[in-house]
């Protein structure tokens, strides 16, 4: 059965405020006929946020101080349909967009979603090749739903997993769920034929001693561990630079326990730096968008649950999609709004934040629109 369908204009949710959808405007194309914004760069990458739910209260993206027990989150008539994301999918990909990742909150938390997988997996890029499908997901429910995501046609998800430790692990979750149960997730994806990623947000005082743990877990076995710098995503997290990590140190750190050698990136516009382990023991990365900003080759939009498409993680803007898709306009109006959208795009937040330049403005949560 579909899901409800309803025309509810999308209200300012988060501080977040919603911008008209331009009736007018230039599309520019590069010489491989690609659409490209006012910095050169192509769209390759969306990430769908399909749910603002989520079961962990991580520090650095939901915490109970502002998402307590009984928060209200966005109701099924809000949630863009498993139909209008394929949709809206199909338009992106005529777009140029290679790679699709679906986030949250939890998207494993979102029923039926191996339907949308299976749906999405359908699909082909302009050139017939399959789509790069893949989720990031906090593995709390990922082992019971392995296999059949699998056969709906995931083929790689990123696990947030940000100690191994136990105290550390579910101090930082803050709902007592145990790191033994995400790894044990872990296993249970790659036994189906699941490629897995591990992300570790790092933040100083908290969990930086976890570097060397995660990495002798983890080396050998076909995971790849990336530590990411503790960025200032929304506003709930009361980031501080005093609490970054630099990717610069990370390394330093893992080079005096494992001597490690550079690798080249697997496509452009790669976030994670990565790194080789000199004794063959497999490879980590490191995603350093606070120290060294990559928003020259940022080929990412993102798109959240209730059809806003966000230009950049660190946006306070986002247009309304959703309202064109309930009100009638046909997939060509669709296409040509996205191409005059991603045309003006000129994002740049990390590179402002490294000049200190960077507005003072609320920006949209991390919960909402995925990491």
């Amino acid at each position: 059965m579909a899901e409800p369908r309803t025309v509810i204009n999308i209200q300012p949710n988060h501080a977040v405020r919603t911008l008209p959808i331009p009736q007018a405007g230039e599309i520019v194309l590069d010489r491989e006929g690609r659409r490209i914004d006012r910095l050169g760069r192509p769209l390759r990458d969306l990430r769908i946020s399909v749910t603002d739910r989520c079961n962990f209260r991580c520090r650095y993206c939901m915490p109970k101080e502002k998402f307590p027990k009984g928060h209200e989150f966005l109701g099924m008539t809000e949630l863009l349909t498993f139909e209008e994301i394929v949709r809206l999918a199909k338009v992106f990909v005529r777009h140029g967009v290679e790679k699709l990742r679906l986030t949250g909150g939890e998207p494993l938390l979102r029923k039926g979603i191996e339907n949308l997988i299976a749906q999405l997996s359908e699909l082909r890029t302009y050139d017939g090749k399959p789509l790069d499908i893949a989720m990031t997901t906090n593995g709390s429910v990922l082992g019971k739903k392995a296999e059949a995501l699998r056969a709906a046609g995931l083929t790689r998800v990123t696990v947030s997993l940000d100690a191994i430790d136990e105290a550390i692990f579910q101090g930082f979750n803050d709902v007592g769920f145990p790191a033994s149960r995400v790894l044990a997730s872990i296993e249970a994806a790659q036994a189906a034929g699941i490629q897995v990623k591990v992300n570790t947000v790092v933040k100083r005082g908290v969990n930086e001693g976890e570097i060397l743990p995660i990495l002798e877990h983890f080396r050998g076995t076909g995971v790849i561990p990336r530590f990411i710098e503790y960025m200032d995503v929304g506003t709930a997290n009361g980031w501080r630079m005093t609490d970054v990590v630099p990717a610069v140190e990370i390394i330093a750190k893992v080079n005096e326990r494992w001597p490690v050698e550079p690798l080249d990136a697997n496509y452009p516009g790669e976030t994670a730096r990565r790194w080789r382990f000199k004794d063959g023991g497999g490879e980590f990365g490191c995603i350093a968008s606070v120290t060294q900003a990559f928003c020259r080759e940022c080929s990412r939009a993102r798109l959240s649950m209730e059809g806003r498409l966000f230009l950049c993680l660190f946006a306070t803007e986002g247009f309304d999609l959703r309202t064109m898709l309930r009100g009638g306009a046909t997939d060509e109006e669709i296409d040509e709004a996205l191409g005059r959208i991603w045309t003006a795009r000129e994002d740049h937040y990390s590179e402002l934040r490294s000049m200190g330049l960077a507005p003072d403005r609320p920006k949209v949560e991390m919960n909402y629109i995925g990491g």
